[in-house]
């Protein structure tokens, strides 16, 4: 190689040398910049191993943005009747035993309010009365209780009304020409793949861009694919709820922490603040961010079994809570066929006989009993919970009615 070639060689490696390191300075003020949100997903894609699961559960504020909902007022006490679980309980022509069924769904806490009385309460895999647990889909339940509460006071008029009238942002996109009333009862017609295993179904993308501080409202806005006619068939469609909200904080013109925290929070006697966590623009994640202890998620379904009373002031209208509770959606799609039945943003079990419930994934559950005047609340980490085509939703309202009717 000539002398020519030699410096023209060096000068190229030299240009290449610093063109690299140019590279890795950006990187590093790139990695800097973004760490926060970069830590979020790295958080999010591990939410759910088994090694942390538990913990995550009860510590979302780590891993997300949040918004506290402020608690006032004085508490309200359960009294105390302790009485020991059903020792086993029927399901399908099988007998299970509770405990057992409780260590395998990964129960972190079980709380049992039998006419304002603890009947049963205990707290399992190093979690603790004050840990504030996350809802996953029963925060869903709590934002229906939202929607009836703007409608009692006329800032929502009508349930037939477009959700694009309070969420304009929404025109032009999948929601465009569905009610507040086809949303609330899960049957936009939008399409919207929920599947938590694929990672890249819609509902773990949303989770991403959750993590890393984007525009739930945006993601929303676009969605484009229909998988029906709205009104047409139910489809358990978590993004419906999001659109709610959004029509919420439309129609008061208020956060929805905010509003939950003035017409909800403060009312039912609650022990502790709450929090949702938010996507970057503060917009609460009500589809399943709310965070609050056990017992609060006990006082919210209180509230429930009275009709939406709490001890003299009608904090929801009777009207609303029934209705809302009622089995109202419309036949399930093909691929959705279970046997339980849904109102707006509230389950009812299959033969359901004055009783409903939340449900979050992962195992959580609000069961309410108004026959028998009966709350249960179960907190779990179960990563099992779609095994066998998700039976143990199933097998746990079985254990919840042996629990309230045994």
């Amino acid at each position: 190689m000539g002398q020519g070639a030699v410096i023209f060689m060096a000068k190229w490696i030299k240009r290449v040398l610093l063109g690299i390191g140019g590279l890795a300075v950006i990187a590093a003020i790139a990695a800097f910049i973004y760490r926060e949100p970069l830590e979020r997903l790295y958080r999010v894609n591990t939410l759910f191993s088994a090694e942390r699961i538990v913990s995550n559960f009860s510590n979302m504020r780590s891993m997300f943005l949040a918004d506290d909902i402020a608690r006032s007022g004085p508490v309200f006490e359960f009294g105390e009747a302790r009485q020991a679980l059903p020792e086993t309980f029927a399901f399908n022509g099988q007998t299970l035993e509770t405990a057992a069924f409780l260590e395998r769904t990964k129960t972190t806490s079980l709380l049992v309010i039998r006419n304002d009385q603890i009947e049963f309460e205990d707290y399992f895999l190093g979690t603790a009365p004050e840990d504030q647990r996350i809802s996953w889909s029963i925060a869903k339940s709590f934002l229906s209780a939202l929607i009836g509460i703007a409608i009692d006071e006329g800032a929502i008029a009508d349930l037939n009304d477009p959700v694009t009238k309070y969420a304009p942002g929404l025109k032009g996109s999948a929601y465009d020409g569905a009610t507040l009333r086809q949303v609330a009862m899960m049957s936009s017609g939008v399409e919207f793949n929920e599947d938590y295993l694929d990672f890249n179904s819609d509902i773990n993308k949303m989770g991403r861009a959750l993590a890393l501080g984007g525009s739930l409202d945006e993601f929303s806005a676009a969605l484009s694919g229909k998988a029906g006619e709205p009104g047409e068939n139910w489809r358990y469609v978590s993004i419906d709820t999001h659109v709610l909200g959004m029509a919420l904080r439309g129609a008061t013109g208020q956060s929805v922490s905010d509003y939950m925290a003035s017409k909800l929070w403060s009312k039912i006697g609650v022990e502790a603040d709450a929090y949702y966590t938010t996507d970057g623009e503060g917009a609460a994640f009500v589809l399943g961010g709310l965070n609050m202890r056990t017992r609060d998620y006990a006082r919210f379904g209180r509230l429930f079994l009275n009709d939406g009373n709490w001890d003299g002031e009608q904090v929801i209208s009777k009207s609303w809570v029934r209705e809302s509770t009622s089995d109202l959606a419309p036949p399930p799609a093909p691929t959705f066929e279970r046997g339980e039945h849904y109102g707006y943003q509230w389950w009812l079990p299959p033969a359901h006989d004055d009783e409903f419930y939340g449900i979050g994934v992962y195992g959580q559950y609000l069961f309410i009993d108004r026959k028998a005047g009966v709350v249960v609340v179960k907190t779990s980490a179960d990563r099992a919970f779609r095994e066998n085509d998700g039976i143990v939703q199933l097998e746990t309202i079985a254990m919840m009615r042996a629990i309230a009717r045994p």
